[in-house]
């Protein structure tokens, strides 16, 4: 790692979100040696001049396999913000794997990730590489933000945690059609999830589990709590199998908030009628083309979204309610969090782990200090005798 020619490299860096990660590594004073990578010259030379700095290019294509090789092997860590990561990821995984090269995503497909661990795992634990899936706002702020929380209670003892998520923000192009290809191949991503299921080692006496509710009003939330079937608690629940202090019985329950009946009623409705578009293709290809790839809100649409996650954890007679907050949660902020996640990889102490790994299981507390570093808070609301 150390005699490779960069530090970090920015993969898609041409695409909507690719740019902001480079902009915002332009910006930062410690990042070391970054290049930015796409497949073409012609954009990344543009890019190049709007960012106003002399970072290198790299010219690699998820249909060359020899030029992905190539990128793995140059630099410590790559990110990559070219999605559907269904239809575009695994050649760069692979290529990662075999090269002993760390990777992040913002990935929030769970059929991505879990096909990503049968095919690619071993060998990435061989080589040493971690495999760092959703490090964007899948699934950064849940995954360490459930740590943060765990850490504020004592050890050794049964602990439940709930996450509730409120949110505002625009949508890009490219989560669109990431969401939409998840929405479409549910089936297929429950077969892959059985399969990993069967042969992934779970800890030995201890027990992890999610928690089942209804919507229900909840008072810490602030409003109704929908329960949220996204990456983000598998992401959580992977880390507590992986990490002891999560304690011998941990549950996590994980919620969408609104603040009023309605609202609630209208989003689950709204988004089963979005699942049911998404299975036939005609329907499909008319949700799709309602945005497209590499476009996404503008600086002043940005500038006023936001995001806050509030956990309450019981445990060892404790009861604590933790915060995760920041800005414009799909952009502004996942950016940010990718950034920070690749740098932290290239130059912070972890824990000799490889594999695929979860971002708290690869970086807990290091990332944690450099997410705070950079504006995104973590804070300890209460803490009181249950």
């Amino acid at each position: 790692m150390a005699e490779r020619e960069h530090d970090v490299v920015v993969f898609g860096a041409t695409g909507f979100t690719g740019a902001l990660t480079a902009e915002y590594l332009s910006g930062v004073s410690g990042a070391g040696h970054w290049a930015i990578a796409g497949r073409s010259r012609d954009k990344l030379e543009r890019l190049r001049e709007r960012l106003s700095a002399d970072v290198p290019m790299v010219v690699a294509d998820v249909n060359d396999p020899a030029s992905l090789r190539a990128m793995a092997e140059s630099t410590g860590v790559v990110i990559t913000t070219v999605g559907p990561y269904i239809n575009y990821g695994e050649p760069l995984v692979a290529a990662c794997a075999a090269a002993g090269t760390h990777y992040v995503d913002l990935t929030g497909e769970p059929e991505f990730v879990d096909l990503m661990w049968l095919r690619h795992h071993e060998q990435a634990q061989r080589t040493g590489a971690k495999l760092v899936h959703s490090c964007g706002f899948d699934s950064i702020p849940y995954d360490l933000g459930a740590l943060y929380s765990v850490s504020a209670l004592p050890e050794g003892v049964p602990i439940k945690l709930e996450g509730f998520v409120r949110v505002g923000g625009t949508v890009s192009g490219g989560t669109l059609h990431s969401a939409v290809h998840v929405m479409a191949r549910l089936r297929q991503g429950r077969q892959v999830a059985a399969q990993r299921k069967r042969l992934e080692a779970r800890p030995e006496g201890r027990r992890v589990s999610g928690i089942t509710a209804l919507p229900h009003r909840d008072e810490v939330a602030g409003g109704w709590a929908l329960p949220a079937p996204t990456i983000d608690p598998i992401t959580v629940l992977r880390s507590a199998r992986a990490l002891e202090r999560y304690g011998p019985d941990f549950s996590y329950g994980h919620y969408f908030v609104a603040k009023r009946l309605p609202v609630a009623a209208g989003l689950v409705a709204g988004v089963g009628g979005v699942v049911a578009l998404a299975q036939l293709a005609p329907t499909r290809k008319a949700l799709l083309a309602l945005k497209g790839p590499g476009e996404g809100p503008s600086p002043e649409q940005r500038a006023k979204g936001w995001f806050r996650v509030t956990f309450r954890g019981e445990g060892g007679g404790r009861r604590v309610v933790c915060e995760v907050s920041g800005g414009d949660p799909g952009y502004g902020e996942t950016s940010k969090m990718l950034a920070e996640a690749a740098l932290c990889l290239a130059h912070d102490d972890l824990p000799d782990r490889a594999g695929q790994l979860t971002p708290a299981v690869a970086m807990g507390q290091a990332l944690i200090d450099r997410l705070v570093a950079a504006g995104i808070g973590f804070a300890t609301k209460s803490d009181e005798a249950a």
